[in-house]
C-alpha cells in the first residue's frame, strides 16, 4: 500500500527535469547559435579544393562560411552569393559539391551530444 510519497518525489523529479528543459527553450536562439557555431568551425576545416583563380584579393569559398542571427533564427552559409549554387549545383554547371550537407550528416550525433551535455541532459 502506497501512502503517495512516491508519487509526490516522482512529481518533483518531473518537476525538476521540466525546469532543466525550460531553461533551455528559454535560451534556445543561443543554442542555436552555438551549434551553428560549432558547425561552421568545422566547415572552416574543410579542405580547400584548388582554384584557378589567383588574383589578389580573392576569398576561397570555404573560407567564408559563417552564421548569423536572423533575430527569431540562425543561418549558416556561405560569403558569397554563389555558394548556394556551388552546393546544390545550378544549369551551367555540370556538377555540385557539396559542402554543407555531408558534413552536418557526418557531425550530427557529435552536435545533438555536445548540446545535451552543455545542457546537462546527459
Amino acid at each position: 500500500m502506497s501512502n503517495g510519497n512516491e508519487e509526490f518525489f516522482g512529481l518533483l523529479d518531473f518537476g525538476k527535469e521540466l525546469s532543466e528543459y525550460i531553461k533551455v527553450a528559454e535560451n534556445a536562439l543561443e543554442e542555436l547559435k552555438t551549434t551553428a557555431d560549432e558547425f561552421v568551425d568545422d566547415l572552416l576545416k574543410l579542405p580547400k579544393p584548388k582554384s584557378d583563380i589567383a588574383k589578389g584579393g580573392y576569398t576561397h569559398l570555404i573560407d567564408t562560411f559563417a552564421s548569423r542571427n536572423t533575430g527569431r533564427d540562425v543561418e549558416v552559409g556561405w560569403g558569397k552569393y554563389y555558394g548556394v549554387m556551388v552546393e546544390n549545383g545550378a544549369k551551367q554547371m555540370k556538377t555540385s559539391h557539396p559542402h554543407l550537407k555531408p558534413l552536418w550528416e557526418k557531425n550530427q550525433e557529435k552536435y545533438i551530444n555536445n548540446f545535451k551535455k552543455r545542457n546537462k541532459l546527459i
